[in-house]
């Protein structure tokens, strides 16, 4: 059930929640019942992998979590592991080594092979660093791309080297609209996301046929994570996509939903679909409350007696 608001003042800015987000469990369907997972990239309470870690547990799953040693360290996984009586596998993801160990070590503590993976994983030194698109640091774009992508290829190559997937397992990595429109701000993370989303075709061909296992992106609303955070502009972005999308921004424990939905078998067979989950952005050209926005940014420049804008 939800329950949207509009909040006055705020231009008209939609924001939906669920009622009754302390009693989740209540609304458990078991959709995960007996099935093991691998969860990448929980790092505290606003990352959408810990929500997507907590839904997979509350809806029968066992599985793992899996970070950098650093993360470990420095976030609150422990935390995590500890409410969902999840064992913790520190690992580089863009290390091959790393990640045959987590693979090796969840099919152990699991007690079988793997039915569902999530890549939430994503970090641009660039960003960080504020260079701009047409001034990268080409050393630095190196390891965008193989922490947010080329990742995600090294973990799909490992899994199937090791035939650690059940069949019609489901794997998926989180993706962003900035793969396919331009988007100031997001810089080199959105090669990095195109490529993503070329590895999910590409690879998902290839396990789907020798193994039936699926691979899909989910292409999200604009978040704010800890990584979201580091965009330029992270805030107006997401008011700007909420004013766009009819139905608002999708949160992380939305999001999360969605994911325990491909996990299921309630979709063996969508794979290699870039899936969007952003409550309509992506269709869009432009929304109504965008259009008031955008028209009252020019009043300072209207003539008073005509109402016409004056330029120049």
């Amino acid at each position: 059930m939800y329950l949207c608001v509009v909040k006055t003042g705020t231009k008209s800015a939609k924001t939906c929640n669920y009622v009754g987000l302390k009693n989740r469990k209540n609304m458990s369907n078991n959709l995960l019942k007996g099935k093991r997972g691998i969860i990448f990239g929980a790092l505290n309470d606003m990352s959408i992998a810990w929500k997507v870690a907590e839904r997979a547990v509350e809806e029968g799953a066992t599985i793992t979590l899996s970070n950098t040693p650093v993360a470990v360290r420095m976030g609150q996984v422990s935390e995590l592991s500890e409410k969902l009586h999840a064992e913790v596998i520190p690992a580089d993801a863009t290390s091959v080594e790393d990640l045959e160990n987590v693979f090796k070590r969840s099919v152990e503590v699991l007690g079988g092979k793997i039915d569902f993976v999530l890549h939430s994983i994503g970090m641009s030194p660039n960003v960080r660093k504020k260079r701009p698109y047409d001034d990268l640091d080409y050393s630095l774009l190196d390891k965008t791309l193989d922490i947010s992508a080329i990742s995600f290829h090294k973990m799909l190559q490992v899994a199937k080297k090791l035939d650690a997937i059940n069949e019609y397992g489901s794997v998926i990595a989180l993706s962003y609209v900035a793969a396919q429109r331009t988007l100031f701000g997001y810089n080199d993370m959105a090669d990095a996301k195109a490529l993503l989303e070329s590895i999910a075709r590409s690879f998902g061909y290839i396990y789907g046929r020798e193994k039936n296992v699926r691979i899909n992106t989910i292409s999200q609303s604009p978040t704010m994570t800890t990584a979201g955070s580091g965009v330029k502009g992270m805030n107006s972005l997401m008011d700007f996509a909420n004013r766009m999308s009819p139905l608002g921004n999708a949160d992380a424990a939305e999001c999360a939903d969605y994911c325990i939905v491909m996990f299921s078998d309630l979709t063996r067979k969508v794979t290699m679909q870039n899936l969007y989950h952003d409550g309509g952005f992506s269709s869009m050209g432009m929304s109504l409350r965008a259009m008031d926005q955008y028209n009252k940014s020019f009043d300072e420049y209207r003539d008073p007696e005509t109402g016409e804008i004056v330029y120049g």
